[in-house]
């Protein structure tokens, strides 16, 4: 039988564990992978019995954010970062905001463009020393997407995050660590483990009581996105259609 890309566990009472698992594509966010995350979310959602999520990828990749095809597709105007139709992951960056739990980003693995927000998206982040994260936007020459402008400068700070973004350029969790990363780093093979740890302690306290306090910990993230999403839009309306972003997509894209 074929693995599925994303995979539903419970590693402890209480506590679920969705593993983005699409090794063809390195957690690129493929239809696939993009679907599975929304069915696990889902599932989570409607199981009352669940109180903490883990959220994690697979080997070496946490999550790769859009695919090359998706990014061309934009690039030409057939599609946005935010469309179900070719539009690089559709919401999936910010699925842990919307979900009624506290949500741990066990980033154990790279996490690239996308994908990067996507971690960052969770309530808690833990990551691998030995891991990049970069939000690699500008580095093909468009300006950031996936909610990058909010929830960099939200999450890492206004100094780091403008390093993030302007620059493009590549972190080892280990830098990260040095630079005043407010998260836990730590060796790749330790960070399920605390992640799940972590899970397992909230996951202690009722799920209502849970629910209230992120609704009210995550308002102005989840009130200001919208908004940011448009700013986000607009400016690629301007950066994106340029011929050398699609050269840059071409040739520089891993």
């Amino acid at each position: 039988m074929t693995e599925p890309v994303v995979q539903l566990e419970s590693p402890a009472p209480g506590v679920a564990l969705i593993v983005m698992q699409d090794k063809d594509n390195k957690n690129t966010f493929t239809p696939e992978l993009v679907s599975g995350l929304a069915q696990a979310f889902q599932e989570v959602s409607d199981d009352e019995s669940y109180r903490a999520v883990v959220l994690t990828g697979f080997g070496n990749y946490f999550a790769s954010g859009g695919t090359q095809q998706d990014l061309i597709a934009i690039q030409e105007g057939h599609a946005a970062f935010t469309s179900d139709d070719g539009g690089s992951g559709a919401g999936t960056y910010s699925i842990p905001l919307d979900c009624r739990i506290p949500v741990v980003a066990a980033m154990q693995g790279h996490g690239i463009g996308g994908g990067l927000c996507l971690g960052l998206f969770c309530d808690f982040v833990i990551m691998s020393e030995e891991s990049v994260y970069t939000a690699s936007f500008m580095k093909y020459g468009f300006t950031p997407g996936f909610g990058a402008t909010l929830v960099l400068p939200a999450k890492l700070g206004t100094v780091l995050a403008e390093e993030f973004l302007i620059t493009a350029r590549t972190f080892r969790g280990s830098e990260l660590a040095k630079r005043g990363c407010p998260y836990e780093v730590m060796p790749r093979r330790d960070v399920l483990d605390r992640a799940v740890e972590l899970a397992t302690l909230i996951a202690e306290k009722p799920r209502l009581s849970l629910v209230t306090l992120k609704d009210h910990l995550v308002a102005d993230l989840r009130n200001r996105l919208p908004g940011v999403i448009e700013e986000e839009l607009r400016m690629h309306d301007v950066t994106f259609h340029q011929p050398e972003v699609r050269e840059r997509i071409l040739s520089l894209y891993e």
